[in-house]
C-alpha cells in the first residue's frame, strides 16, 4: 500500500496549507481527498506536489509492504 502521511508532515515543514494547494497551486479538493484517502492518484499530481513543495517522492509517499499470509 501507498501512504502518503509523510506529505502532510512535508507540507506542515514547508508551511503549506492544503487551502493554499487548492488557491495558489490549482490542486484540486478531489485530489486532496484521495490523498487523505491514501487512494490512487497520478505521477502527475505526485510531480506537481514534489516541484510545489520542492522535495524527493520519498518526502510525499511510502511504500508499505502488504503483510503475507501466514506471518
Amino acid at each position: 500500500m501507498i501512504s502518503f502521511e509523510p506529505l502532510w508532515k512535508t507540507m506542515r515543514q514547508k508551511n503549506i496549507s492544503q487551502y493554499s494547494l487548492i488557491r495558489n497551486y490549482n490542486i484540486s479538493s478531489g485530489q486532496l481527498d484521495r490523498l487523505r484517502k491514501n487512494s490512487n492518484v497520478s505521477t502527475y499530481t505526485l510531480n506537481r506536489l514534489c516541484e510545489i513543495l520542492k522535495c524527493d517522492l520519498s518526502d510525499i509517499a511510502i511504500f508499505i509492504p502488504a503483510e503475507k499470509e501466514g506471518d
